[in-house]
């Protein structure tokens, strides 16, 4: 017997809000729900069993194959790359990336090199290529918004959810750089095997989300 469809999903709230999804779907996830210390939990009803992981490793999974299907945020998706299928825009946790900059800055005048602090160094080469902006990235682990106070950096690329956090530390919206939400993905190898499972549960979630 096939073992279950293995969906890794990303910890926290993305992974609450797809039990979610799944309780509304009909599928029983008392188990998810009372995970204790597990990482690998049964849906039984559904012949599905989670994998809870951070973000990145959503996408690793997946991409390996050790799990069929996986939930994760845009952002990751955009800054990891890979080879998977992005199948379905679940629609919640939405955010956005943004460029942003000290209250009252020109960002975009004079000639110089811009320095970009961001946390999602391939996101913001992306979309400084695009523009055809000659940019310096700096990768920062933590409090980005540190970076222009600083004088680190001119601008900062992250994600935005309300805007708090950049007003308090004098900073603003500069432009938006893309709209954040979780997808579902599929790795391209379960996509072919296991086709006749994984599109009849994306049906149910693509008709739920109608």
């Amino acid at each position: 017997m096939e073992r279950p469809i293995r969906i890794a999903l990303t910890k926290g709230r993305l992974e609450k809000d797809t039990v979610g999804l799944f309780e509304s779907l009909g599928f029983d996830c008392t188990a998810v729900r009372d995970k204790g210390r597990k990482l690998i939990l049964p849906i039984p009803d559904g012949n599905m069993e989670v994998v809870l992981a951070k973000a990145n490793d959503v996408i690793t999974y997946v991409e390996h194959g050790v799990c069929d299907l996986g939930v994760v945020g845009k952002d990751t998706i955009m800054e990891m790359r890979g080879k998977f299928f992005e199948m379905v825009d679940l629609g919640f946790g939405r955010c956005k990336f943004a460029l942003a900059a000290k209250k009252g800055t020109d960002f975009y005048s004079g000639y110089g090199i811009k320095t970009i602090a961001t946390k999602y160094p391939n996101v913001a080469r992306t979309f400084f290529e695009k523009k055809g902006m000659d940019t310096e990235i700096i990768k920062i682990e933590g409090s980005v918004e540190l970076a222009p106070l600083l004088e680190l950096a001119d601008g900062i690329v992250d994600i935005v959810e309300t805007g708090t956090t950049l007003k308090e530390n004098g900073l603003e919206v500069i432009e938006d750089v893309a709209p954040i939400s979780a997808r579902l993905i599929a790795n391209t190898v379960s996509l072919k095997m296991r086709q006749a499972e994984i599109e009849k549960l994306i049906k149910m979630i693509e008709e739920k989300l109608r």
